[in-house]
This record gives structure tokens, C-alpha cells and sequence, in this order.
């Protein structure tokens, strides 16, 4: 019988959890550590035996539960510990022993199941329900103007991107603007209020670590506090009626790409690719009122036609457009034009970035240039 939460707490650690004779497996959980098998074998076997010789031994115990106990257990167990960190056994040890207390984020690999035709047409059923109105700049909004949309996304998507947030969560986070701005009047005032909080939702829905209140108000330069951006999220939930599952542009692009023929390194490339495309549509209000489908199917054929993938298959590319327009059952025009507007977007965020660009830029090291280029909004490389 295991010894009760209380006795944990006072003999937390790796020694703790093999003397209580757990399944090897719980012992690594409790201990915190990754230890081979041999490794935890022998320990508990010198633990015990340690144990056994103060206490006698363990089964017998009548006061096993009692808090003395285990803290007489506990200073055993340092005691030991200390002992094997002594020893040269510690340096044999080093590479089987491995904290699983790190930096590096776990992330689960993509469900391939989840790619098929089913889930990609519940999807385009489901999208229209998501979509913001397209003219509530007019019909709602008496204070906010498009161009200040553009401004908060521009600060919105430096957010996410300084951050190194999922891909997924800008897009998702301006269809939460949008959809609230298309039904609650609001001030320009707080309109940055309304950007954070929308990104706080978003970070929560996507990220394995979210954002907290409080980075995001200091991304605000402290103008919001973080009981504001509290307050401003239960508002935002009931306006959207928790209704937070939105289909983005992201979550066709995988389809997509799985239809398309080519290598998986150039995959990789046309995938990222494309999601910049997808983050410079978010910032605009021209592709409000496309569907999530259209603008990621945009973005697909914008890719390929700038990478010139088109040797890839030559049956299928002559006829790219026309292919994912059956796919997400849409006029092949529209989705040209959809494309046509996605390139000329960023031919202008490619001009405005040259003009933008530091003298002193020509000096900076391949080094910098190479960080620079692995975010996902970076448009240097992208041809068309």
C-alpha cells in the first residue's frame, strides 16, 4: 500500500519513489528523472537494504505512514544519494540519467489519420460559420477605421512571431478580432486591448506553453493591466460564445499539400511558404470575406507558382488552380483572382520592405541574416 500525499511531499525525489516499491515506470514519473533499468534496479536494491538495516524491514513496519517515518526515511535517502555522488559510480551514471525538466517544448506528431477526404469536407462545412462580417467597419464600428486593423495585426503578428508562437495562432487570433469587432462596438481606444486579449485565446487554443496576462501587457508597454486583459477575455468569450474551434487557413494547407506530388524536403519549403502568405493575408482586410479554403488554396498555388514547382508533375500543375478549386468546390476565377491578390499583397510588403530597410543592413552577418530568415513570416525568399 502506497504511503499517503503527505509522506511524498516530505520524501520527494528519486529515492522516495523506488524504496515504496512503485512499478519502475511510476518510478520514473515520481522521481522526475529518466534512469535506465539497471540503474533504478541497483538503486533499489541499496536503498532498501539501507532502509532495512535502520528500520527494519519495510513490510513489517507498523508505522510506516507516521510522518517520522518518512522523514527519517528521507534523510536515509539523502544519504545515499550523497554517497553515490561521491563514488565513481556518478560519472558512469551521468549519460543514463536525464532531467526531463528542459527547455525543448513536446510537441505530438501530426495524426495522419486526420488527413483524408472526410475531415477536409466537415471542414468546408464548418467554415462558414466562422467567417466575420465583411463590412462592419460600416455597419458597427463608428471609431475604427480599416487602417487601424492593419496597424494592431502588424504589432499582433511582431507579438507572435518575437514569441516563436504556433503558426497557427495569429490567423486564429484575427479571426477572433474580426469576429468580435462584427458584433460589439468598440472604441479605438482599446482596440490594442481587443488584439492582446484575442492573442491570449488564441495562445491558449494552440500553444503548448500559452502566453501570459502579463507578457502581453508588457508588450503593451504596461498601457493595459493585466485584470484589464482578464476582464477584456470573459467579454470576448461571450460575444464569440465560446465558440473557439475556428477553422483557419492552416488547417487546410496540409490537405493540400498531401493532394500535390513532390518531394518531402520541398514540402517543407512550400509549406512554410505558404503559411507566410497565410499570416500576410491575416493582416489585410481585402481577405476578409474569402473563406479560410480559398485563401489557403491561394497560398498553395502562390507557392508553388513562385518556388517553380511546376516540373513536379506537369499534368497536374498546368491545371493547379482548377485541381484545388474542385477541392474546396469553388469557381475556378475566384480562386485565380484569390491568388493574383495574394501575389500583388506580396510584391507590396516586398516593396515596403526594401524601403524600410536600414542603410546599415548590408553589414549585418550571414549569421543574423540566417536567424532572421527561419521565422515564419519572412518574405526574402519567397519568388514570384
Amino acid at each position: 500500500m502506497y504511503p499517503p500525499r503527505g509522506g511524498l511531499s516530505l520524501a520527494r525525489g528519486l529515492s522516495l519513489a523506488l524504496a515504496l516499491s512503485l512499478p519502475l515506470s511510476l518510478a520514473r514519473v515520481h522521481s522526475g528523472f529518466d534512469l535506465s533499468l539497471t540503474t533504478v534496479t541497483s538503486l533499489h536494491r541499496e536503498l532498501k537494504g539501507s532502509f532495512a538495516g535502520e528500520r527494519g524491514v519495510l513490510e513489517a513496519s507498523e508505522d510506516w505512514h507516521s510522518s517520522s517515518s518518512c522523514e527519517t526515511f528521507a534523510e536515509l535517502s539523502v544519504q545515499l544519494l550523497r554517497k553515490l555522488q561521491s563514488s565513481n559510480d556518478l560519472t558512469d551514471m551521468e549519460h543514463q540519467l536525464l532531467c526531463c525538466e528542459g527547455e525543448t517544448i513536446k510537441r505530438a506528431y501530426q495524426d495522419t489519420n486526420l488527413i483524408n477526404d472526410r475531415v477536409l469536407q466537415t471542414m468546408l462545412q464548418a467554415e462558414d460559420n466562422y467567417l466575420p462580417s465583411a463590412n462592419y467597419f460600416k455597419c458597427v464600428q463608428k471609431e475604427i477605421v480599416p487602417y487601424m486593423r492593419k496597424i494592431v495585426a502588424t504589432w499582433m503578428l511582431e507579438v507572435c512571431e518575437e514569441q516563436k508562437c504556433e503558426e497557427e495562432v495569429f490567423p486564429l487570433a484575427m479571426n477572433y478580432l474580426d469576429r468580435f469587432l462584427s458584433v460589439e462596438p468598440t472604441k479605438k481606444t482599446r482596440l490594442q486591448l481587443l488584439g492582446a486579449t484575442c492573442m491570449f485565446l488564441a495562445s491558449k487554443m494552440k500553444e503548448t506553453i500559452p502566453l501570459t496576462a502579463q507578457k502581453l501587457c508588457i508588450y503593451t508597454d504596461n498601457s493595459i493591466r493585466p485584470s484589464e486583459l482578464l476582464q477584456m477575455e470573459l467579454l470576448a468569450l461571450n460575444k464569440l460564445k465560446w465558440d473557439l474551434a475556428s477553422v483557419t487557413p492552416h488547417d487546410f494547407i496540409e490537405h493540400f499539400l498531401s493532394k500535390i506530388p513532390i518531394h518531402q524536403e520541398t514540402k517543407l519549403i512550400l509549406r512554410k511558404h505558404s503559411q507566410t502568405f497565410v499570416a500576410l493575408c491575416a493582416t489585410d482586410v481585402k481577405f476578409m470575406a474569402n473563406p479560410p479554403s480559398m485563401i489557403a488554396a491561394g497560398s498553395v498555388a502562390a507557392a508553388v507558382q513562385g518556388l517553380h514547382l511546376k516540373g513536379c508533375d506537369s499534368m497536374l500543375s498546368q491545371n493547379l488552380t482548377d485541381f484545388l478549386s474542385q477541392v474546396i468546390k469553388s469557381d475556378p476565377d475566384c480562386l485565380r483572382a484569390c491568388q493574383e491578390q495574394i501575389e500583388s499583397l506580396l510584391e507590396v510588403s516586398l516593396r515596403q520592405a526594401q524601403q524600410h530597410q536600414p542603410l546599415s543592413s548590408e553589414t549585418k552577418t550571414v549569421e543574423e541574416e540566417g536567424d532572421l530568415s527561419c521565422t515564419p513570416t519572412d518574405v526574402r525568399d519567397v519568388n514570384i
